[in-house]
């Protein structure tokens, strides 16, 4: 199976204006836009997911998917480093894989 970037390959290519423009274009559309995360949010990230698997805590994980944010509330069982993802028992007992890429915050759960 082919693994597509979709506009990731194309934006190398392009000119910083055209890709500022199609960017704009985006926001008029009502597309939003996956913040940055940076190292620093990252390892934050990272000890907030230790101290909870550590506790058995609940977290609420803020993520980016389909132009769009969506929060998931569970438990952490596990961290995939080999697929970049987290195992999250959610709170209705089900598992699902949470792709580290996507995650824009990770908070307590209210």
């Amino acid at each position: 199976m082919i693994r597509d970037r979709g506009n990731i390959k194309w934006t190398s290519m392009m000119l910083p204006e055209h890709v500022k423009i199609l960017r704009e274009l985006e926001i008029e559309q009502g597309y939003k836009t996956k913040p940055a995360v940076d190292e620093q949010q990252l390892e934050h990230f990272n000890e907030i997911i230790s101290l909870a698997m550590e506790e058995n805590r609940e977290l609420a994980f803020t993520y980016f998917e389909h132009h769009d944010f969506h929060v998931l509330k569970g438990r952490v069982h596990y961290v995939d480093p080999i697929r970049g993802c987290l195992r999250i028992i959610g709170e209705d007992h089900t598992r699902v894989d949470l792709p580290i890429e996507k995650i824009t915050d990770i908070g307590e759960k209210e």
